[in-house]
């Protein structure tokens, strides 16, 4: 779930107008809005569920000039603000501040390897080992945090982010039957990707 996503998605008020690269749904969104276009357009990544900040002043133009330096048209390593040191470029490694008690690095520094070394091999350990919890907890956090945006208002939506959480997915499709379809259909989306990520414990935020 990297900020660096290729697939995003425009609703105007709860119907779906564009998906897809993010260039080409700023565009569709813009000219919907210069069309006249009354009802309440809100822009989504596509796979995290987080609403995107579009600043749609000015000419067509110079909406897409702004895409250029946008947070989530650039990859992690360019995003403005982030301290970049010499590193190894070549070979992806990057050096940053890392804070920690002496005895953390003198256990570090007797590691094979050094101190670089061993904090790799331990953050690809846990990363392994916590992939699956990782992977389920992200997609139900991007399947609510859609539906807290764009379906708060909409009958039953309590029940449905319980059994979302509880990953009830046949309960939480039958709770959503009767909500908009567009609505549904990105929920479905997310849901998706949730089933095929075998069940973990999730807790329900607040």
């Amino acid at each position: 779930m990297t900020t660096a996503a290729t697939s995003f998605v425009a609703f105007a008020g709860t119907n779906i107008v564009a998906r897809g690269a993010l260039s080409d749904v700023v565009r569709r969104s813009k000219e919907r809005l210069d069309g006249g276009e009354g009802e309440r357009l809100a822009l989504f990544d596509d796979v995290t569920g987080r609403p995107l900040d579009i600043d749609f002043s000015g000419s067509a133009a110079e909406v897409q000039a702004r895409l250029t330096t946008h947070p989530l048209a650039l990859p992690p390593e360019s995003e403005p603000g982030k301290r970049r040191g010499p590193g190894r470029p070549k070979l992806g490694v990057v050096c940053r501040e890392v804070s920690l008690l002496p005895r953390h690095w003198g256990w570090l520094a007797e590691q094979r390897g050094g101190a670089s070394a061993a904090l790799r091999r331990l953050v690809d350990a846990a990363r392994k080992g916590d992939a699956g919890q990782e992977q389920c907890r992200a997609a139900i956090d991007a399947t609510h945090r859609f539906m807290w945006d764009m379906a708060g208002n909409q009958p039953g939506f309590e029940e449905a982010s319980r059994s979302l959480f509880a990953q009830d997915f046949d309960t939480f499709a039958e709770l959503i039957s009767k909500w908009p379809e567009g609505i549904r259909e990105q929920l479905q989306r997310f849901v998706i990707r949730a089933r095929s990520i075998e069940p973990q414990e999730i807790e329900m935020p607040g």
